[in-house]
């Protein structure tokens, strides 16, 4: 297959869409590869399309399999309330659906929390988790980037933050963006744009921040955050850390604290990156993590 070079970036998802019912509602997918399953989880308010320029680096070891999350992307958009428990139990009803046995993670943002929590749970099936701008264990307002502290509390305002996120749609239009190196073209605006152009539609990405443990709140999604926290520190299955500088969710003191708690971990630096690091750096990230499953024990 060819490879573009680290300065090219792709528009196009190169796979065909399919689905699959989960809890009666159909989940998009799309693959690439045959053998091992490799699942790549998304966060907000991104989708499968995300992963586009990273799949091809890693279909010639394993099946790659990237979901779009329930409301987001092309899967459906049931009457439910899209909290972290939610997005769980239909992760979990996606891998078995799919019949993913031995499978590596491919993780960002709350796709990270989505695959920690599985992973703890089911470690048995689990063969190594690849992560990058994660959610490694419950924050505080403290370890919030100075530039976003007061944005994210208006989104956790009621009001304020429903009419920035659903009337405004201002997850999608600015702080995507805002939180690339590079401009994305117009098509690509769109594919992001696409899945959320009826306010109706744009529930998910704003319970999303409203669902991050800060400062102990909400209490089961702190409790779950902090149960894999402490997970990392005994887990024999093999991770893989990559990081960008200066990031924004996973800055140099949260690296410090994976190297310091998380067993069996392996970073790597991939340059320079803000959140969406795979709209930046999707090759640097598609080769270290080819690298690191063709080393890894196991």
């Amino acid at each position: 297959m060819f490879l573009m070079s680290d300065e090219e970036f792709s528009e196009a998802m190169p796979y065909d869409s399919k689905f699959v019912t989960v809890k009666g509602a159909r989940i998009h997918y799309v693959e690439a590869g045959t053998g091992a399953p490799i699942l790549f989880l998304h966060g907000n308010p991104t989708s499968s399309y995300l992963w586009r320029n990273i799949m091809p680096h890693l279909a010639p070891i394993g099946r790659c399999v990237a979901m779009d999350l329930i409301g987001m992307g092309k899967s459906d958009k049931p009457d439910i309330e899209y909290r972290f428990v939610d997005h769980a139990q239909y992760v979990d009803g996606f891998i078995d659906a799919l019949g993913l046995e031995q499978l590596t993670f491919v993780v960002h943002d709350w796709g990270s929390a989505l695959g920690f929590h599985y992973a703890r749970r089911n470690s048995a099936n689990v063969k190594g988790i690849a992560f990058m701008e994660a959610i490694v264990r419950p924050l505080s307002w403290k370890d919030w980037p100075d530039s976003g502290r007061s944005l994210f509390q208006q989104f956790r305002t009621p009001e304020v933050g429903w009419d920035l996120i659903v009337n405004k749609n201002i997850f999608v239009e600015k702080v995507l963006p805002a939180s690339i190196q590079r401009v994305l073209t117009r098509t690509e605006m769109e594919r992001y744009r696409e899945p959320f152009l009826d306010p109706n539609s744009r529930r998910p990405v704003w319970r999303w921040p409203n669902e991050i443990p800060i400062d102990r709140e909400p209490a089961d999604v702190h409790a779950a955050v902090a149960e894999y926290s402490k997970w990392f520190e005994h887990s024999d299955i093999p991770k893989l850390l990559l990081f960008a500088n200066p990031g924004a969710l996973l800055r140099n003191e949260l690296v410090v604290w994976c190297r310091e708690h998380m067993k069996h971990l392996t970073t790597v630096d991939i340059g320079t990156g803000l959140h969406f690091v795979q709209e930046d750096r999707p090759h640097q990230i598609g080769e270290a993590i080819l690298s690191w499953c063709s080393n890894r024990p196991g």
